[in-house]
């Protein structure tokens, strides 16, 4: 597999960009791309722009600036799908199982719960990675660390079970327990060393790390 790829997707824009030097692939779909321009992206690092074009009409902008600065325009009419998802399975025919996405929460909030129900379907088969102006955001394995934050937020999300937790670095431990959506979750929690590590049995676990 080939190195990381950078998505940007429909949210909320992030405030600035993040540094694009190691990414090899550079994506966004069509509701993304005008805070792209917004946020100064050079395009010529642009690799591809997908998405339905609301009913197939790409605009004549987007048309022009794809001559100029070389990138690829790729229709995705599928409507039984989302264009993240459609831009993902587009990522991954290219060679990439490791994607950080941008512009994932904010917006209208059944988009972020789509965005969390496509990330959770590719969690066996990429790392995929969200990042907002609060956090990363992301499906972790039942063996998981993570170094360098303390006195970060930490909140664990179950998706909807996850059970026998066992954390060790956090301010409020978890010890053979289980969070349950609907139940109890593990928001708001703090990492009081630099390294935090997680291990849990059964289920599927979200995870919040603030900036």
């Amino acid at each position: 597999m080939k190195n990381k790829a950078l998505l940007f997707i429909n949210g909320d824009a992030p405030k600035s960009l993040p540094d694009l030097s190691g990414y090899e692939l550079m994506a966004c779909t069509d509701g993304a791309f005008h805070y792209l321009k917004q946020l100064k992206f050079p395009l010529d690092k642009l690799d591809f722009i997908s998405g339905d074009f609301d009913s197939h009409k790409i605009e004549e902008e987007i048309i022009q600036q794809a001559q100029k600065h070389q990138f690829e325009i790729i229709e995705t009419p599928d409507q039984n799908k989302t264009d993240f998802h459609k831009a993902l399975e587009i990522i991954i025919e290219k060679g990439f199982d490791t994607i950080d996405v941008y512009g994932g929460s904010g917006g209208e909030q059944d988009h972020f719960l789509g965005n969390l129900s496509v990330a959770f379907a590719f969690k066996d088969k990429i790392n995929l990675k969200f990042f907002d102006d609060y956090s990363s955001y992301y499906f972790i394995s039942k063996y998981f660390s993570i170094s360098g934050v303390k006195g970060k937020m930490i909140s664990l999300m179950p998706f909807p079970i996850a059970r026998n937790i066992e954390t060790k670095g956090l301010k409020w431990p978890l010890h053979q327990e289980d969070l349950i959506l609907g139940e109890r979750i593990g928001t708001r929690n703090m990492a009081e060393n630099q390294d935090v590590s997680i291990q849990y049995q059964e289920g599927d676990l979200l995870i919040f790390v603030g900036k």
